[in-house]
């Protein structure tokens, strides 16, 4: 290396043929144009003085289950890049702890290090700090520096961050997977991830949309295929606790995708060549993210199973490399309970099933499925991924992706905004909306409907694998976000404008809140880390269409093993539909929780029998609930204020709602404008959207903005509603 001189790097890139294993998307959204042709991870030029560090890891190996004392080890690689035997020193420093291991490398040697608590006593720790993911405690994040030494000469440094934490795996005596944290029990509420389709994000949109999952109270997100540009997305999920699974994508199981003939069983990769080759990422993969607490599975196949010749590759890498997490040979497994193996069991010759299912749905599914299903994708076991369909965005999205001769009505402009294959349709969505809600007469009254199917069909999905817990394990909704603008799959879309499924999905994914089971008509009491609930309170109102409170009761709350308790049954006997209103009061008689339900007379009811040719990832519906008398309702008079306010870390808007007339004001959309141009200010984090108030009722609302995102002095808000003429709210800083 020449100071003198500049380093050029020069790399001549060919699109990838057919048969190639490149990264890749599948039927979520149409392939680019470039066919992901190119560099996308930052290229570095490392300049050490002979010897590099690299791949540091600090390793739980055990933590007793009061979480009182735990041991590490940690790990890394020195590789001696000279000619010339290196005689050195590893230091380092760990937990206000400084040490060093002296080593010997020969010429061109590349040594895997080990450093156990029998050499460094201080990694026996008593009251460990732990990493925990966010809904159950603080992720604490610790600092390991290391350094190597030849001759008082610092050849390398590396500095890294871990965090402490015990993942273990274990089936249920249902037959399923499930997973523990620090030896505790959680439910996996998660989305499927998906990046930009130009790789376009940037630190600013990862930390948006990271903050976008907790806010939806979601606590995983499922990686399939990309694994990241770099480590931001990491290092933002190891910072916020949220879990990671992280692995393969289907792109190199199916034919049209690889672009080779695939093996039914293994996918493409099955020959000699290709297994090495693979095998060989794949350790370059997990020596690269190792060291991430967030990171709690790695998933190896996902539609099908590695190649036992393949996955004994795998195995042997995570004998060598890392111990401390699970992982699965397929996110696709088994279909039924108590350990039967089905026609639609994925078993691997290694290690079995991987006791997880796939097996949809993947379109319009109405509520009841979820809390009844059996044999499907309903609340059991771990469904790696699934989704009650469609999900089309909001209007503003809507007029950004279609010409204005385009928006209205549904048209195949539309629809080549959908996914692919049985995918590339709306029709599913758009026959539920017309028997559920009634006809549309333009893009509008449609729109407000598909947000009311979007968060009708999206909650009971989530709160349906919590109040089946411990029987249900885990649930990922596929997806949580778009790689381009898109009707489907998703809970913000591309621009990153949240839609109603992601309200939903924020009130489902509370940890603790009261519910609405479809299946049994009861009320539940969701409490998923049995915190104590002395003094709480639950109310419980029937309530018809123009407002008036049909029945009220109120329960008092006990303290709870955290699993889901029934507090009564509500059905709808009449001949009109009711709302259902549940407030959770604590002890200091705040509101702690909020959760409205419509109820139809007419049952949903699923067509098990009927034949969807060519595709099995979808139950079709024989009857639908009918809610077409809301649009009979009578008009609701809400007035809104609200003040800008300044704050260390942005502007804060806060809103105040009122119900001043006689009749129930449902469905209330609030919109935050940049008042010049009427255009949403996004991302944006309402504490509530979509909200329903009863006459005299109030509702405090605020909405906060990234710290990056520029929030204009002067700002409109918007507020609309199934039966309220349109709102708008101009407010300045302090106003």
């Amino acid at each position: 290396w020449n100071r003198k001189q500049k380093n050029v790097l020069a790399v001549e890139v060919f699109p990838a043929q057919p048969g190639d294993f490149n990264i890749g998307f599948v039927d979520w959204n149409p392939a680019p144009p470039d066919r992901s042709m190119g560099i996308f991870r930052p290229v570095v030029l490392h300049v050490v003085r002979g010897v590099s560090i690299s791949s540091p890891f600090v390793e739980t190996i055990s933590l007793d289950e009061s979480g009182e004392t735990a041991s590490l080890q940690i790990h890394c690689v020195v590789e001696n890049h000279t000619s010339r035997v290196q005689s050195g020193e590893l230091q380092g420093s760990i937990l206000e702890h400084k040490f060093h291991h002296e080593m010997l490398l020969q010429p061109g040697e590349r040594k895997r290090v080990v450093l156990s608590p029998d050499e460094l006593p201080f990694l026996y720790l008593y009251q460990p700090e732990l990493w925990w993911p966010y809904q159950m405690g603080t992720p604490v994040l610790h600092d390991l520096l290391l350094a190597f030494v030849v001759d008082g000469k610092v050849t390398d440094l590396n500095r890294s961050r871990f965090g402490i934490r015990m993942v273990e795996d274990f089936v249920t005596p249902e037959g399923h997977r499930a997973f523990k944290i620090n030896h505790k029990s959680l439910l996996i509420k998660g989305a499927g991830w998906t990046d930009d389709i130009f790789l376009r994000d940037t630190p600013e949109s990862l930390r948006s949309q990271v903050d976008y999952v907790k806010h939806m109270n979601l606590n995983c997100i499922r990686l399939e295929g990309f694994w990241g540009k770099d480590q931001t997305l990491y290092d933002l999920c190891d910072e916020y606790g949220i879990l990671i699974m992280a692995g393969w994508s289907c792109h190199w199981e199916h034919e049209q995708y690889v672009g080779k003939e695939i093996d039914p069983r293994y996918g493409g990769v099955t020959q000699p060549d290709e297994i090495k080759k693979i095998a060989s990422s794949w350790e370059d993969q997990l020596l690269w993210l190792r060291h991430h607490p967030s990171i709690f599975v790695w998933t190896v196949a996902s539609d099908m199973v590695p190649h036992p010749d393949l996955e004994s590759l795998y195995l042997q890498t995570f004998e060598k490399y890392d111990t401390s997490r699970p992982y699965l040979n397929s996110t696709g497994g088994v279909g039924s309970e108590q350990g039967i193996v089905t026609s639609t069991e994925i078993i691997s010759e290694i290690s079995g099933s991987s006791r997880v299912k796939m097996l949809g749905p993947y379109a319009y599914t109405p509520p009841v499925y979820w809390y009844t299903n059996q044999h499907l994708g309903g609340a059991y076991g771990f469904n790696t991924e699934t989704c009650p369909g469609a999900n089309i965005p909001e209007l503003e999205s809507i007029t950004r992706m279609l010409p204005e001769d385009k928006r209205w009505p549904v048209n195949d402009l539309w629809e080549h905004h959908t996914a692919l294959n049985s995918f590339s349709t709306l029709q599913r969505v758009t026959k539920a909306i017309d028997l559920r809600y009634g006809s549309s007469d333009d893009a509008a009254s449609f729109n407000r409907k598909a947000q009311m199917l979007n968060y009708e069909l999206m909650r009971p999905m989530f709160e349906a694998f919590q109040a089946h817990r411990p029987r249900s394990t885990g649930v990922i909704q596929w997806m949580l976000n778009s790689a381009w603008s898109s009707m489907y799959w998703q809970l913000y879309d591309a621009y990153l404008h949240p839609t109603a499924a992601f309200y939903a999905t924020r009130k489902a994914c509370d940890p603790l809140h009261l519910v609405y089971d479809y299946g049994l008509e009861r009320v539940l009491l969701i409490n998923e880390f049995a915190r104590s609930l002395e003094g709480y309170s639950a109310s419980v109102k029937t309530v018809d269409i123009h407002g008036k409170v049909i029945r009220h009761n109120d329960f008092g709350v006990l303290p709870t093993s955290g699993l889901p308790v029934e507090l009564c049954k509500v059905s709808n006997p009449g001949d009109e539909m009711i709302f259902l209103s549940l407030e959770l009061v604590d002890q200091h008689s705040d509101i702690r929780s909020r959760n409205f339900y419509w109820l139809s007379t007419e049952k949903d009811e699923l067509d098990y029998e009927a034949k969807v040719e060519g595709w099995s990832y979808h139950t079709p519906s024989k009857n639908y609930a009918n809610y077409r008398s809301i649009n009979t309702m009578k008009k609701a008079r809400v007035s809104l204020s609200g003040a800008v306010i300044d704050r260390n870390n942005g502007k804060q808007v806060s809103l105040s709602l009122n119900n001043e007339g006689e009749n129930l004001a449902f469905f209330i959309y609030i919109e935050i404008l940049d008042e010049l141009d009427h255009k949403s200010i996004l991302p944006v984090f309402l504490s509530d959207n979509y909200i329903t108030l009863l006459p005299g009722e109030s509702r405090e609302l605020e909405a906060c903005f990234s710290p990056d995102v520029f929030v204009p002095k002067s700002l409109t808000v918007r507020m609309s509603g199934w039966n309220l003429d349109n709102t708008t709210l101009d407010i300045t800083p302090g106003k």
